[in-house]
């Protein structure tokens, strides 16, 4: 009996192998578990086009993100906040105030946990990382100035 693994199987195969394996095998261990599916040809037509799919989805996600990353790196954002005598930054700035204002100035939607920084505690141009995905890192300064 031919099997389409759906899952990786230990001495078997890995996910999306064909593989030739005895009927009771096939039957009561691999498929009723749901670690493959019977290897017939509109399964294996289906699984084709899903792959398809799925490389087209990831091509256009990358292309997305690329994008995204060549807009950030002419970004400058400028942020105020209150000074101490010496010129300290009262608190800092922080993950949370920085895509605040990204969203708020640049109209850039970015989690707090994926820009890579610390807490800012000086005035002037500061740069900052950020993880995009799909092992992709853009840079864009920030401007921090005295309220």
């Amino acid at each position: 009996m031919k099997v389409l693994l759906i899952k990786n199987v230990k001495a078997l195969g890995k996910a999306g192998e064909v593989k030739e394996v005895k009927d009771g095998y096939g039957q009561n261990f691999l498929i009723a578990k749901g670690f493959a599916k019977a290897a017939t040809t509109e399964v294996l037509r289906k699984y084709e086009s899903d792959k398809k799919k799925e490389a087209e989805n990831l091509r256009f996600e990358l292309a997305n993100l690329e994008k995204l990353k060549s807009e950030l790196e002419s970004v400058i954002l400028e942020l105020k906040k209150p000074v101490g005598a010496k010129g300290a930054l009262f608190g800092g700035v922080t993950k949370e105030d920085i895509a605040t204002a990204l969203k708020d100035q640049k109209n850039i939607e970015l989690d707090k946990k994926s820009l890579e920084c610390d807490t800012i505690k000086t005035l002037g141009l500061h740069e900052v990382g950020v993880k995009l995905g799909h092992a992709i890192h853009g840079r864009f300064r920030i401007e921090v100035k005295a309220e």
